[in-house]
């Protein structure tokens, strides 16, 4: 088996996903071609030595549609040669695109592929990709709802907290170290090298992520409705303990202080064999 190298990593910035966020006049495309040009211009790299570009992306509708991974080299006008594919594993899609470039690499296929992923939420809303299944899968998706009971994500994550004993303090006081930790190494420099600047709408460059939310306090988080208590306790509860009927309830425990981000962003590595020196 061949041994895989990380020779370089760029990310652009995170931007809020919203359509006042800093990155939401740019298009997708341009975000992933962003990075790519950054890695030719930092590396030096012929991009005609890259056998494959493969970027994970969650919903592949809309401006994400067809094949992003192959618009993005396009859009970074690397050569016609070059060739690109998208993934989907959903939050997983980004490292699934990795895990897929190192499997070639490490196979012998390949000496040199760009990995990554990218996203505006800003653009393509979460669950634009869903068409009629709704949240519900009994309506939309009745065979397959018939056999598993399925729920989103967030009634999910809080089905995982009840089994695993996270109180609302534990996930509060996790998402405030992780705000401090985030404030630090921004304030220490530590994303410099890796984050790409983007112009701005005012011709500026963004060069720092605008999701962090340094405020952030126990004071504030404990305030935060549950986002997913209302939905739950209407339907979607009763689905998920349909399986789990050890427990007699659901602890609702996430909102949108202590869950993950909304943003717009794009970010790859160049992955390749000894040989790719």
């Amino acid at each position: 088996m061949t041994d895989v190298y990380i020779y370089d990593h760029v990310r652009t910035p995170r931007g809020k996903g919203k359509k006042r966020g800093s990155l939401a006049h740019v298009h997708p495309q341009n975000l992933a071609a962003a990075t790519l040009k950054a890695l030719e211009g930092r590396n030096k790299l012929d991009p005609t030595l890259v056998e494959d570009v493969i970027l994970g992306c969650v919903s592949q509708v809309n401006e994400q549609s067809s094949c992003i991974a192959r618009y993005a080299v396009m859009a970074a006008q690397w050569p016609e040669s070059v060739p690109g594919y998208t993934v989907n594993r959903f939050c997983g899609s980004g490292l699934q695109a990795i895990n897929n470039g190192v499997g070639a690499i490490a196979s012998g296929m390949s000496d040199l592929i760009v990995a990554g992923g990218v996203e505006s939420m800003s653009a393509v809303k979460m669950g634009a990709d869903m068409g009629d299944l709704g949240m519900d899968m009994s309506i939309g998706n009745p065979v397959v709802a018939e056999h598993f009971n399925l729920v989103p994500q967030g009634i999910s994550a809080d089905l995982i907290a009840t089994k695993e004993k996270f109180s609302r303090e534990d996930v509060d006081k996790f998402a405030v170290e992780s705000q401090q930790r985030a404030d630090a190494a921004i304030k220490d420099g530590r994303f410099k090298k890796s984050i790409v600047p983007i112009e701005g709408k005012d011709g500026n460059p963004v060069e720092l992520d605008e999701h962090p939310r340094i405020e952030s306090d126990m004071d504030f988080l404990s305030g935060l409705p549950a986002v997913f208590k209302t939905i739950g306790e209407k339907q979607l509860d009763a689905i998920a303990l349909k399986t789990y009927k050890e427990f007699p309830s659901i602890n609702h425990v996430h909102t949108l202080g202590n869950s993950s981000g909304v943003v717009d962003g794009a970010g790859v590595v160049m992955l390749g064999s000894e040989k790719a020196k």
